[in-house]
């Protein structure tokens, strides 16, 4: 089972949802949750952002596909609908952002990817779609999505939400720093396969997710064998 923090191919994420991904935004992509690709690397094509220490993610909508005729999409607003009227993805999250606040039920539960490098993801975990809204960018509007992150093990079959303070997401540049400094390799070994974003020092003891110095990668074995020292 994946966990945040994995480092994996598009071939293994596509794998692990059972479905070829090619867009950002996948609204039901399974019964219990959604996807999200995300990146904040320079020149990614949407404007996506980490706050709060790692909590909060802030998440762009997609631009109108680049179809003959279209024009330059960056200089369109972002589609609620389709041509024949349908909820596009931006609008299918959008109307369940605003549902769940309305009615107070569950927050629709999102599993994020984040792409650091090319070639090169990592798991972010599960998050809650918390809040959406339209902003004013330039002269085209966009959406925006607010989502929080739940934890690094979700149940997602039966959707339960325990106490989740604990919980950051590592900041990207922090793992583009990281990777640059362990050559992708686990620190251990020097392994590129299976590796995973390790905390040296755990958040649960006072160990920060800021810092590059207190991150590193580790191969599953590695991972598997510190988590079995920890008391």
């Amino acid at each position: 089972m994946i966990k945040s923090g994995d480092v994996i191919s598009h071939t293994q994420l596509c794998a692990e949802e059972d479905s070829m991904l090619q867009r950002g935004m996948n609204f039901h992509l399974k019964s219990a949750y959604s996807v999200i690709l995300m990146s904040v690397r320079p020149g990614a094509p949407y404007v996506d952002q980490v706050q709060e220490d790692g909590k909060v993610l802030i998440y762009e909508g997609h631009d109108l596909p680049k179809t003959r005729g279209v024009g330059d999409v960056k200089k369109k607003d972002q589609p609620m609908f389709t041509k024949t009227g349908k909820l596009t993805e931006n609008g299918k999250f959008f109307e369940a952002a605003h549902k769940a606040k309305k009615s107070g039920n569950h927050a629709e539960l999102v599993k994020v990817y984040e792409k650091i490098k090319s070639g090169i993801w990592v798991y972010n975990g599960v998050f809650k779609l918390m809040d959406a809204w339209l902003e004013k960018v330039g002269r085209r509007e966009v959406f925006k999505f607010r989502l929080e992150i739940a934890q690094e093990e979700f149940d997602l079959e039966n959707h339960e939400v325990p106490d989740l303070d604990h919980t950051r997401l590592i900041p990207s540049p922090v793992k583009l720093a990281v990777w640059k400094r362990d050559g992708g390799k686990c620190t251990k070994c020097q392994s590129s396969d299976n590796l995973h974003y390790d905390h040296v020092l755990p958040f649960a003891k006072g160990g920060t997710s800021l810092l590059a110095e207190n991150i590193q990668l580790l191969c599953a074995r590695h991972n598997l064998q510190k988590s079995d020292s920890i008391e």
